[in-house]
């Protein structure tokens, strides 16, 4: 087998494409997150705590060099909260997606399964020439 035929029969796969389809909403997904966090939570935060900016809240390890040759060294634990709050968001928001999956997969299976179809007309002229023979 070719290289380039086994490549095509991997990229193929249902699993390959549902993984690369669930990568790219993923990306967009964390994007909106980011936002979410960024715009609209944060700013909320730095409010109640006082007008705090955790983006830039930072522990200067060792000051910048006078000559601007060297940066600051930072412990910026601002962005590690923010980065928490970022997880927190996705990890409800994929918890909430997981949980409306599973209740649709039990009312799905609570559900009765359907009446077994009735026989179909051929069927049923075979069992009327059964029973007229049965006669005879």
């Amino acid at each position: 087998m070719s290289i380039g035929k086994e490549f095509k029969d991997f990229a193929m796969r249902g699993n390959v494409v549902d993984l690369a389809v669930g990568v790219v909403i993923g990306a967009a997904f964390g994007t909106i997150v980011t936002s979410l966090v960024g715009d609209v939570i944060m700013p909320v935060i730095g409010q109640l705590t006082a007008g705090v900016d955790f983006s830039k809240a930072a522990i200067v390890l060792k000051e910048a060099s006078e000559d601007g040759k060297t940066p600051a060294v930072l412990l910026a634990y601002g962005k590690f909260i923010q980065a928490i709050i970022n997880f927190i968001i996705v990890a409800f928001a994929i918890f909430m997606v997981v949980k409306a999956i599973n209740s649709l997969k039990k009312a799905e299976a609570a559900a009765p399964p359907p009446p077994p179809p009735g026989p179909s007309n051929e069927e049923k002229l075979l069992a009327e020439i059964r029973d007229l023979l049965k006669r005879n």
